[in-house]
């Protein structure tokens, strides 16, 4: 079979990850060909992720290069037989990489965490907020329908609960900015609130009183995967997303994160009234400006 020419981020990722580990190693690219008997070029085309290793060979990769079995090499070893096709495969022909790559991430996810300076997440989006979303870059009709279906569909993670943990930090200023209408923006506050009171669900406001810090970090998620040199952060960009691999960004990222949710509201707790809280936490906050529309 052919080298492909356009690897998904998981066969970019497994390749990336064996390169780390050969380079840590100081095995020269022949060396590792002759584990797997194979030459210079099929190992390049490994770690590019153009073509896949046999399980066989990536388990004699990865014990050449001194990496014992554990969460990495367990995590290694079952990225790489993540072989069948995801859901998102169906849009193969109507999203471009970059969103099948980002659906390809949330479903490997065992967290995700997430901050918003301007739009609410696209995972607690509803239908209409997300067309509106859609209706200021000026697609066309069925562009905008195979878009926001399938960001619909990315929302199954949440759903179903195949997630152990999402936790969203969302800034007030992007529940006071009208996308679509009023009417738009109070089903989408009501949505807020309803899938908060799912169990692996966090949702925090970032207040206007807590000062500028929010301002310093962009739009970003934190995938964390099943060990914790598999995450990757993704940054929002105009054009296209920059994802992040290594070890310092994703603490440095981790760390961002965390000092957003210290000064975040408290989370959201649909089980209690707000008028019983002796401060204002995120749910009360949502509730006031869903009020004020």
């Amino acid at each position: 079979m052919p080298p492909r020419s356009q690897p998904t981020e998981r066969q970019r990722r497994l390749g990336a990850e064996l390169k780390k580990l050969r380079l840590s190693a100081g095995l020269p690219g022949d060396k590792a060909a002759a584990i797997i008997d194979a030459d210079r070029q099929r190992i390049s085309n490994i770690e590019a992720g153009r073509v896949d290793v046999p399980r066989n060979g990536l388990y004699q990769l990865l014990r050449a290069y001194g990496c014992s079995e554990g969460p990495l090499f367990e995590g290694l070893m079952a990225m790489a037989q993540e072989r069948g096709r995801g859901w998102w495969d169906a849009y193969g022909t109507v999203m471009g990489r970059s969103a099948l790559d980002l659906a390809e991430l949330e479903a490997r996810a065992s967290s995700i965490r997430v901050h918003e300076p301007l739009l609410v997440p696209g995972l607690l989006q509803t239908d209409a907020y997300a067309r509106a979303v859609c209706l200021t870059v000026g697609d066309n009709d069925q562009r905008i329908d195979d878009y926001v279906t399938f960001r619909l569909a990315r929302q199954r993670i949440i759903e179903e609960g195949s997630l152990d943990e999402y936790h969203a930090v969302i800034h007030e200023g992007a529940l006071r900015t009208c996308v679509g209408d009023p009417h738009v923006m109070r089903k989408q506050l009501q949505r807020l609130i309803e899938v908060a009171r799912l169990p692996q669900v966090t949702v925090q406001i970032f207040p206007f009183e807590a000062g500028a810090y929010s301002a310093f970090s962009r739009a970003f998620a934190i995938f964390d995967g099943s060990t914790h040199e598999l995450g990757t952060v993704r940054l929002e960009q105009p054009v296209d997303n920059v994802l992040l691999r290594e070890h310092e960004h994703i603490d440095r990222y981790s760390d961002i994160f965390h000092e957003l949710s210290r000064l975040a509201l408290r989370p959201v707790d649909p089980n209690t009234r707000p008028e019983s809280h002796e401060r204002e936490d995120s749910l009360s906050l949502i509730q006031h400006i869903l009020y004020t529309l």
